[in-house]
């Protein structure tokens, strides 16, 4: 085949971080986008991920009124924008009072094509039948002479969408994505998109968003893909990052058109505790600087998650930003005041120490009367963590702080925490860090560089809510109840099941009991980051009131 027929486009996989909501900003960012990579070298195509212009998940910002007015403006200055690219824009569109996930490319100012997403996943944290119409039929255009589809999110997921569009015609599959990271989320897309490739023979570019919003984390990992399902392209996670991809191809009118997806950018992938530290990371600071707020603060109790939590505010809107206090109490260790300032001297923020014994004995005398007659029980050690809650939302109402609470998921898991008290704040970046990872993580961060003195990683894990108090005295080992919490709350597994794993079923069932009687707690949790397949929020909805029983 002669050199004069083979010919080329290239595709700019532009993995974004929008904000939800933000239309005008949102549409604003795709122009400074497309226009920064132009002033660098001429492209194609400028890919951006799945509603773009109002940014995923948008949820009930969907049933508002104004919203077919608000993009039907932003795509007119799309359009007037007339860049010299053809741009691809996820948004929804109303069509005959029907609300759809769409796709349009847009070219040469104006609109030269619309797509409408097939598949609408109901499942986990994705809740789109709620929302949208499917679509039913492929959008196939030619670029240079070649014939590239365009697919949304969970098309891909399923072999109809892409099989249509090699029906069609295609020779290339552009898919936009609003994909949520979780754990094992990274695997299951390659392999996904790896059968779609083995069933069609078709290459393919998918984009994805980046970004958090509320619970959710965005990683992007954008790539393109060759026929043989080889990663020829690979975006950075959990940063925005635009590489692009070339796209050859011959012309012949004897054959069939085949796509060859070229060698180009990869960025190193993450190991699994720099991925999991990076998402958190990651949703921390938008949380943080998308509903801008001056900084965080947060208890520092001389223990592993407090320690963590403070690592990750620092690296997520550094050390100016971030202020720790620690509120000793009488039974507060020694060692555990010491480790806090060491934690807060390493990382080098603003520290305060406030003894909570004066208003706590003010709580205690002032109860007086209702407490009549009765030896101290919990409801003295909640006054301690419910003084400390008052001083930290004290200090964010007069300083406008964002006052992040530090429970893991298995405290959330079996409500091993204090309503108004340790639970009081605005954000839990570790709400979905089961105990034993949480000491990973911070092996993990202490490799970087130690923030994390030896001794809180060593020592027993304690509330010191009572003298000489361990976790172990109210929980089994973490190691053990962190085992139970995955099979139970992540893979639903029945008592039964779970106690087949060697588990003594006394013990399942006082952790089961003790899950199912905290859902109240949860539901008055703050949001933090989901790292998993089944964090506690919006993919897991289990009633408060309840009769179900552990062993059915």
């Amino acid at each position: 085949m002669s050199a004069t027929n083979t010919r080329q486009i290239t595709v700019a996989m532009a993995q974004i971080n929008p904000r939800v909501g933000d239309i005008p900003g949102n549409t604003a960012l795709v122009l400074a986008t497309a226009r920064e990579l132009l002033a660098k070298a001429p492209v194609d195509l400028v890919v951006f991920p799945e509603l773009v212009l109002t940014a995923y998940p948008p949820e009930d910002l969907l049933l508002r009124q104004s919203l077919d007015v608000r993009i039907e403006r932003a795509l007119q200055q799309l359009c007037a924008a007339c860049l010299p690219t053809a741009l691809v824009i996820g948004y929804p569109e109303r069509v005959d009072g029907k609300l759809y996930n769409r796709l349009a490319v847009i070219s040469a100012g104006v609109i030269i094509g619309r797509y409408s997403k097939q598949c609408l996943p109901n499942y986990q944290v994705f809740d789109e039948k709620r929302y949208f119409e499917a679509g039913t039929q492929p959008l196939v255009l030619g670029f240079n002479g070649l014939p590239v589809a365009f697919t949304i999110c969970e098309d891909l997921w399923f072999p109809e969408p892409m099989q249509q569009a090699a029906d069609a015609g295609a020779a290339l599959v552009i898919n936009i994505n609003g994909s949520p990271y979780s754990r094992s989320k990274y695997e299951e897309r390659l392999q996904c998109m790896r059968q779609r490739i083995a069933e069609t023979g078709l290459p393919l570019v998918y984009v994805n968003q980046v970004g958090g919003q509320d619970e959710l984390v965005f990683d992007g990992a954008s790539m393109a893909l060759a026929a043989d399902g080889s990663v020829k392209v690979h975006a950075a996670q959990f940063v925005t990052d635009v590489p692009t991809v070339t796209v050859s191809f011959a012309v012949n009118t004897y054959n069939a058109i085949k796509a060859a997806v070229q060698a180009g950018a990869q960025a190193h992938l993450l190991q699994r505790e720099a991925e999991l530290y990076a998402a958190l990371k990651l949703g921390l600071h938008d949380y943080v600087n998308k509903n801008g707020f001056k900084g965080v603060v947060l208890g520092l109790s001389g223990g592993i998650d407090s320690a963590l939590t403070l690592a990750l505010a620092v690296d997520a809107i550094g050390k100016q930003r971030v202020k720790a206090v620690m509120m000793p109490f009488d039974y507060t260790a020694r060692m555990s005041e010491e480790d806090a300032a060491t934690e807060a001297g390493l990382l080098d923020v603003d520290y305060s120490v406030i003894p909570i014994s004066p208003m706590y004995h003010a709580f205690v005398q002032g109860l007086q009367n209702e407490f009549a007659g009765t030896s101290a029980d919990l409801a003295e050690q909640n006054l301690q963590a419910r003084c400390r809650g008052v001083l930290l939302m004290a200090i964010s109402n007069k300083h406008g702080l964002l006052v992040l609470t530090t429970g893991n998921k298995s405290e959330m898991a079996v409500g091993y925490s204090t309503l108004y008290g340790d639970m009081a704040g605005g954000f839990d970046v570790l709400k979905d860090v089961p105990k034993m990872l949480v000491y990973a993580l911070a092996e993990y961060r202490n490799s970087l560089g130690e923030v994390i003195p030896r001794r809180v990683i060593e020592r027993a894990p304690s509330a010191e809510l009572a003298p000489g108090q361990v976790d172990e005295d109210n929980l089994p080992p973490y190691p053990v109840l962190d085992r139970i919490l995955e099979l139970y709350v992540d893979k639903d597994q029945s008592m039964a099941a779970i106690c087949e794993q060697g588990f003594e079923q006394a013990v399942v069932e006082k952790v089961i009991r003790m899950v199912d009687r905290n859902e109240y707690k949860r539901r008055q949790a703050p949001v933090g980051v989901r790292i998993s397949e089944r964090g506690f929020g919006r993919d897991r909805r289990y009633p408060i009131t309840s009769g179900w029983q552990p062993g059915e």
